[in-house]
């Protein structure tokens, strides 16, 4: 006859993996359950082996159970939250996140909520204690005959699935919405690490390019990737059309502007940062789509500013926030920055909300140009109308400054929004009077990384397709105005060089 031991962990694995099919169907978009075996074997074997070594580790099956479902209802919880507010699943590569989410809380819990991460948190320790007190290990947890044995068949059943499904060839898009639905949560999860520790081979297109046609006189360049910048006004008629009053002055005088699709909504700004400096398409990046910092530039990757770098360019990145979010302080020298102006230089700057407002950025930006006895590339990540924007109040000035009639209940977002976007209009305004006023040819880049999450606005009002703004200018006019032309990100840098006449 069985050990009760053993028979009690096999039970306990078998309701838990039932159980988690029932987790599973909570997630947004939810999983087909058509799926093909191979990826329902890699659910099994991820849910088998996580009970397992919980089971061993703690000698309590069923407060293991509790253990690994709270976990998988963990993910489901995060990745609903994800969908809202950026209309993407959960993926493997927002792991790191949790950990951001803990030195960087206001950027991530307030999206989350304050009051389920306070009830989360509450109910795991609760149910930490309970199941400790509860269950009782028992006394043969050490025995092969008893709780150990069951415990290495379950293992040994988990590893077989996956090493089962390892060897199937299952089609992986890397469209989170099309993977969570046909591949379900655990699989896509395991899919995506799996991929990522694969060596990216990716060439920019900067590598090609030996030589640039610069003159004796190598311009200035300065790009700005402006948080969270779009025109919103034609979402609303009631939004004052000065609001973007200097924006729609200089892209009057723009030598190229339009809309800019980017690889990013309400959030990742590094994706839309890394197709900006790289020239590498999204499509060619695969897994590293998803946070191209994390494995993708670190063999090695020629960028605009590496580029620049080769013709004598000075190379700084001013970005007014701690350097090592995104792990940028050491991803910038590879990419071929020189210097990175963090939080640290803007010690006493003023601030606009929470962040260091643009105008000070746009301050840092001058001293460097008018300061520069060499060429300069500059390239400057703002902070300002970074969210949650629901966390700040709009005033009754506010509406009446930024709306010529009231705008729709569940707004406020919006104002917030506006109020921001206004203080990136007169830094635009600032930047190419400097540049205006500067001796050497100048040219300005500037372009949002994404939309901004406004979910309640977006509801009230209708939500934007995900493009943002771009324009790029220089201190010598266009001869003619420029035609509004639609592009993509990647290919951004490469107009910007090709305006300023430096490759063909």
């Amino acid at each position: 006859m069985a050990d009760p031991s053993a028979v009690t962990v096999l039970f306990a694995a078998a309701c838990g993996l039932l159980f988690s099919v029932g987790i599973e169907a909570l997630i947004k978009p939810r999983p087909s359950l058509q799926r093909p075996r191979a990826s329902w074997a890699e659910h099994a074997g991820l849910w088998l082996i996580m009970f397992g070594v919980l089971a061993l580790l703690l000698g309590r099956p069923w407060f293991a159970v509790a253990g690994v479902s709270a976990f998988l209802l963990l993910l489901v919880l995060v990745n609903n939250a994800k969908m809202k507010s950026l209309r993407e699943p959960f993926v493997f590569q927002d792991f790191e996140y949790f950990t951001d989410a803990i030195t960087h809380p206001r950027l991530y819990i307030p999206f989350f909520g304050w009051a389920r991460t306070l009830t989360a948190t509450t109910g795991f320790v609760l149910a930490v204690l309970a199941g400790w007190w509860l269950e009782e290990a028992p006394a043969d947890r050490v025995s092969w005959s008893g709780q150990l044995g069951g415990v290495a068949v379950v293992l040994l059943l988990g590893i077989a699935l996956l090493g089962a499904a390892w060897r199937a060839c299952l089609a992986v898009s890397f469209d989170p919405l099309r993977d969570m639905r046909e591949l379900g949560l655990l699989s896509s999860l395991w899919r995506y690490g799996r991929a990522e520790r694969a060596a990216p081979s990716l060439k920019s297109p900067f590598a090609s390019l030996a030589t640039a046609k610069v003159g004796s006189v190598r311009p200035h360049l300065v790009a700005v990737q402006s948080e969270s910048f779009f025109d919103p006004r034609p979402l609303f008629a009631g939004i004052r059309p000065d609001v973007l009053a200097e924006f729609d002055r200089i892209k009057a005088a723009a030598i190229a502007h339009g809309r800019l699709a980017v690889p990013a909504w309400g959030a990742n700004t590094v994706r839309s940062e890394f197709a900006f400096l790289s020239a590498i398409v999204e499509s060619a990046l695969g897994v590293h789509r998803f946070n191209p910092y994390r494995k993708a530039v670190r063999a090695g990757i020629e960028t605009l500013a590496s580029f620049l770098k080769r013709l004598g360019y000075r190379t700084v990145c001013v970005h007014p926030y701690p350097a090592s979010f995104y792990a940028r302080d050491r991803i910038f020298p590879l990419l071929g920055f020189d210097e990175f102006i963090d939080i640290d230089d803007f010690s006493g700057a003023q601030r606009c909300g929470p962040y260091v407002g643009d105008k000070a950025v746009a301050e840092k930006i001058a001293s460097i140009v008018e300061m520069a006895k060499e060429p300069v590339f500059v390239f400057a990540i703002t902070m300002e109308n970074h969210g949650p924007l629901h966390l700040e109040k709009a005033s009754e000035e506010d509406v009446a400054r930024l709306y010529a009639e009231p705008p729709p209940a569940g707004c406020n977002d919006l104002t917030i929004y506006l109020r921001h976007l206004r203080n990136a209009d007169d830094m635009l305004a600032r930047l190419t009077a400097v540049l205006s006023a500067c001796s050497r040819p100048s040219g300005l880049c500037w372009f949002g990384d994404h939309v901004p999450i406004m979910s309640e606005v977006y509801d009230a009002v209708g939500a934007p397709d995900g493009d943002t703004e771009y324009l790029v200018w220089r201190n010598a006019s266009a001869a003619c105005p420029a035609d509004e032309k639609c592009i993509e990100a990647h290919s951004l840098a490469f107009i910007w060089l090709r305006a300023m006449g430096m490759v063909s």
